[in-house]
């Protein structure tokens, strides 16, 4: 498929080849079950294209069957994935209709619990990313551009370091969003941070390039001709976002490119499990990363993982068994 095709030297990729092989195949497996429906349902054209085989008729008569049997997180995640395949197979046609009916899920969808809403960085960031790379692509304006790579970078940044939302609000550049030598710093000073303690965390180098876009590009499109030292601006206003307005539009983000409404303090609670999970040998990792100055503060997370990763062991091995009776 072209969408898939890797990119060569001096040769763009096709669309989808920045995604993660897992990321594609997800994305291949969600078309491939929307195809079996047209054909279940006499509407597969053997013969047709994207644009001709993804139409409302056939969409809210695929919507129509998923809420027959599947939760409404699975709803809005089967077409979020049909918009992203469809946009990634036909780039040049317009499915904003989609993105329409989309929202319109989204805006009735419910997570049944803290537990159901809990997710791992490694998703957090990918989601980010992914939503830059696709405002980079499919972006129509200057603007649309700006904001989808701001939206973008505020997942991923905030998912790598979930610090308080009141100081991932207030970063601004060149005092508590400083470069030094080419990489990037948060630097939160000690009277700012709940532990009353000095709070520095170097950005990882694979998001360099993509901060220093957003600040040399997209950030002075949002700026409107104003100029402050705010790392995250308002679309709307050219000022910065206010911390509520922040955590709102984090909340709805996550909400619409995951199908699960992540608060900022969900994503200290990410990265506290996330530690658990992959950092079992360092026993205090989550207490540093949330900048916690007591270890037990954070022992619910560690628990919670545990038993997280118990129950994915425990699904290979019933997996195994129901293979081989």
């Amino acid at each position: 498929m072209e969408a898939l095709r890797p990119a060569q030297r001096l040769r763009r990729g096709g669309a989808a080849s920045h995604l993660a092989p897992v990321s594609q195949a997800d994305i291949a497996n969600r078309y491939g079950l929307y195809l079996d429906y047209l054909q279940r349902s006499g509407r597969l054209d053997p013969d047709g294209n994207t644009m001709t085989l993804v139409t409302t008729h056939n969409v809210q008569g695929f919507v129509a069957e998923l809420r027959a049997r599947v939760r409404s997180v699975t709803v809005w995640n089967s077409i979020y994935k049909l918009r992203r395949a469809a946009q990634l197979i036909a780039p040049a046609a317009d499915f904003q209709w989609l993105t329409e009916i989309e929202k319109d899920i989204a805006l009735v969808m419910n997570s049944r619990s803290k537990a159901d809403r809990l997710v791992l960085t490694e998703r957090l960031v990918e989601a980010g990313l992914t939503m830059i790379r696709e405002a980079e692509m499919f972006g129509k304006t200057e603007l649309a551009r700006a904001v989808g790579v701001r939206n973008g970078l505020l997942i991923a940044l905030l998912a790598l370091h979930p610090i308080r939302v009141k100081n991932f609000a207030a970063l601004t550049i060149a005092d508590t969003f400083i470069n030094v030598d080419g990489k990037w710093w948060l630097h939160i000073p000690s009277d700012d941070t709940k532990s009353h303690r000095m709070d520095e965390r170097q950005v990882p180098a694979f998001m360099t390039n993509v901060v220093n876009r957003y600040i040399d590009v997209h950030r002075a499109v949002l700026c409107r001709g104003t100029e402050h030292p705010a790392l995250w601006v308002s679309s709307t206003t050219g000022r910065q976002l206010t911390t509520k307005n922040l955590g709102t539009l984090i909340s709805k983000l996550t909400r619409e490119t995951i199908g699960v409404d992540v608060s900022p303090h969900l994503f200290r609670t990410a990265g506290a499990s996330t530690a658990a999970v992959y950092g079992g040998n360092h026993p205090h990792l989550a207490s540093a990363l949330l900048n916690h100055r007591d270890p037990r503060v954070t022992e619910e997370h560690y628990n919670r993982s545990m038993g997280l990763s118990a129950g994915e062991e425990y699904a290979l091995i019933t997996k195994s068994y129901r293979q081989h009776p």
